[in-house]
């Protein structure tokens, strides 16, 4: 591919592919369209929320020929929604039209080993850990790194694929358990709090990152997301520093994620998201571009968005198990009128055919000046529904 073909903008009306067709998909769609762009999705369910308002969409696994062939042919550049997209359909893409991010940044962030071993050679704090590619390779864990939690190396998320683990017995027992499957063996960190970065880089390296989001996780999936983050102003500054030292690294064109882990004031990278991300979600309501405008853009070599916040704000997910609150074996729509009589409070539903347990329905953000009084009104509306303080 020619550099003045990489280089060039893609304006309005062209059509962008998308892998994938989740929530994070439906909202990239809703950014392409306010930007008058068409967008094709490829998605195996039929009743993917990205889908159901995309201008096309394919139903077909990620790796169909026909279907890869179909986006060549049809759409100006290809983005992706999610990490577990197969590198290799990526790859194939790029062959014809610009695909961002790259196979290669992609590879990294789908493989908890591939992504510690990039945080360790390029010297990015990040928790010990020990590959676990077979049993005996538990037979050189150093006391250091148990307690701990095993990590299937592929395919986790929303706290999939992980087992805490007190000692070696736990830890043979749990490996047995991923049937095989290579896994990660990282030391059990004591969090002070959890922090995210979400940014975007376009192809001349130039980045905007959004305002650092403190997050708390129930069950292992994100609840609840506040900004501005209540840490030092000077460990925002480093975890910004560490994001976009990585997308640098990476070559990274696109909106991505990086999660931190906080422990005794330092900061360890968790993960990296590939995409936008469930903690960024904030930035629709709070920010002056949101990160999926910033995909769109960096997507088409557009001038990125300004990044900055407009208001503090406070997301939670919503999930399926909201459903089953009055009944335990039958789904209920949710009294949306709590949530809609407040004036300062944005729902956003995903349009998923069927809540379950787990599952992520939808989110809302409240936005105003004093996030301790936005925190406030957020516990009191999640009582109303019958959820946990957070």
């Amino acid at each position: 591919m020619s550099t003045s073909k990489i280089s060039a903008a893609i304006l309005p009306p062209a059509t962008l592919g998308l892998l994938g067709g989740g929530q994070l998909g439906r909202f990239f769609v809703g950014a392409a369209h306010e930007l008058g762009y068409r967008v094709t999705v490829l998605d195996p369910d039929p009743h993917s929320p990205a889908g159901k308002i995309a201008d096309e969409h394919i139903v077909a696994v990620y790796e169909d020929k026909a279907a890869l062939e179909r986006l060549t042919q049809t759409c100006a550049a290809v983005t992706t929604e999610f990490e577990n997209v197969p590198a290799a359909a990526l790859s194939y893409l790029a062959k014809f039209i610009p695909v961002r991010p790259s196979a290669e940044a992609v590879a990294i962030c789908q493989n908890r080993s591939a992504e510690k071993r990039f945080l360790k050679l390029n010297g990015f704090p990040h928790a010990p850990y020990a590959d676990i590619v077979r049993a005996t390779d538990l037979d050189a864990v150093g006391a250091n790194l148990l307690p701990g939690i095993l990590k299937a190396a592929r395919f986790g998320y929303d706290g999939k694929g992980q087992v805490r683990v007190a000692n070696l017995d736990d830890a043979r027992l749990a490996f047995a358990q991923f049937n095989g499957e290579p896994c990660v063996l990282e030391r059990l960190m004591p969090l002070e709090c959890e922090l995210s970065v979400v940014l975007a880089r376009d192809s001349s390296g130039a980045v905007q990152c959004f305002p650092v989001a403190q997050n708390q996780h129930r069950h292992g999936i994100l609840d609840i997301t506040t900004v501005p983050a209540d840490v030092a102003a000077s460990l925002q500054t480093k975890a910004k520093e560490i994001a976009e030292g990585i997308a640098q690294k990476m070559h990274y064109i696109g909106t991505m994620a990086v999660e931190f882990f906080v422990v005794a004031g330092e900061l360890f990278v968790n993960e990296m998201a590939p995409r936008p991300h469930n903690s960024g979600h904030y930035t629709i309501d709070a920010c002056i571009t949101n990160q999926y405008e910033q995909q769109v853009r960096a997507l088409c070599n557009l001038p990125l968005g300004d990044a900055s916040a407009h208001s503090a704000a406070v997301m939670v997910n919503l999930l399926g198990d909201l459903w089953y609150i009055r009944d335990a074996h039958h789904s209920h729509e949710p009294d949306w009128h709590k949530l809609l009589s407040v004036p300062n409070l944005k729902l956003h539903l995903y349009g998923k055919h069927h809540a379950r347990p787990g599952r992520k329905m939808g989110h809302f953000t409240v936005i105003g000046n004093d996030v301790d009084e936005i925190r406030q009104l957020v516990l009191a509306i999640r009582r109303q529904l019958g959820l946990e303080d957070g």
